[in-house]
């Protein structure tokens, strides 16, 4: 699904794996659930191009519904996936992520994603593949030049990622515009958050970006930029 120029969106606003294209490939954000491999199959013809012409895949972190194909692209591509090194061990399925930081729940919008995440091999996850380790502060030479904020947090080794020639703001769980436990939609702190405070604190690395589109994890995209975005999210922790 095209978003805005150059930026376009695989999957639903359960679980959002996004590719950046512009005249020298396609850079993808996140990997999704393994099943978005035929999708992400599916928009690059629509869009005229070809696995091909992808030239990197960046993950937010490490969770098992933003690595889905991760390791066929490094197996059938070889092209590994940056990530921040915290959050290796996590790719990797070495660590499971604790049961805490649920919040409030919903049984309805729980089934939908529990369901939505196993018809799309959620319940098949392989290790990430090859990663490459990327810092606060890098810019990446590939496709959008996008460029690593550290935001930990929701993981230790959660990143934003912007990419100006978009006008973009990638957050991983940084925040969701729709809860997958509750369905609460605007901008908000994301659920399965291991470190609240800090993920909260790790706001005030991004909220001066410049950038429209505010591009979640989970949700719709958001175009109210990212420092009414800030707002929102420390405004709904609040209560």
């Amino acid at each position: 699904m095209k978003i805005a120029e150059g930026l376009h969106r695989i999957g639903s606003d359960i679980v959002n794996s996004y590719l950046v294209v512009d005249g020298d490939g396609v850079t993808i954000i996140d990997a999704g659930l393994p099943r978005y491999w035929t999708l992400l199959h599916d928009e690059l013809e629509r869009i005229g191009s070809t696995l091909d012409e992808v030239r990197a895949l960046i993950l937010t972190h490490g969770d098992t519904d933003h690595i889905g194909f991760a390791a066929r692209l490094s197996r059938e591509k070889g092209i590994p996936a940056y990530l921040h090194p915290a959050d290796a061990a996590r790719a990797r399925l070495q660590v499971k992520k604790p049961t805490s930081g649920w919040g409030p729940v919903k049984a309805g919008p729980v089934a939908g994603f529990l369901w939505y995440a196993a018809r799309k091999g959620g319940l098949r996850i392989r290790p990430a593949g090859e990663l490459r380790p990327i810092e606060d502060g890098e810019v990446l030479d590939v496709p959008g030049t996008p460029r690593i904020i550290h935001v930990p947090g929701h993981t230790p080794g959660s990143v934003a990622v912007h990419v100006p020639a978009v006008d973009a703001l990638f957050l991983g769980d940084t925040m969701t515009t729709r809860n997958v436990l509750t369905g609460a939609t605007g901008p908000k702190p994301a659920p399965f958050t291991l470190e609240p405070g800090q993920a909260l604190a790790s706001l005030g690395r991004i909220e001066e970006v410049d950038a429209t589109w505010v591009l979640p994890g989970h949700g719709p995209a958001w175009d109210g930029g990212v420092t009414e975005a800030v707002r929102l999210i420390r405004e709904a922790a609040d209560r």
